[in-house]
């Protein structure tokens, strides 16, 4: 079974604020704005239905919803 476009962005998503969680973390605090912009990010795809990460994900493969 594949995975679709919208559970392969929320894979992304999850993995990017963890990331960047740990990198705010142990690395430096500015690592924090990139989970915000990945928040900003998933807030305006609510309202637009747009989101980049979705083409990308088009491209590699994922299936789009029935």
């Amino acid at each position: 079974m594949k995975m679709t476009v919208d559970e392969g962005l929320r894979l992304v998503a999850g993995f990017f604020i963890l990331l960047s969680l740990a990198l705010g973390w142990f690395v430096h605090p500015w690592w924090f704005l990139f989970t915000a912009f990945v928040g900003l990010n998933l807030l305006q795809s609510a309202f637009t239905h747009w989101c980049p990460m979705m083409a990308v994900l088009k491209k590699l493969g994922f299936q789009q919803e029935a």
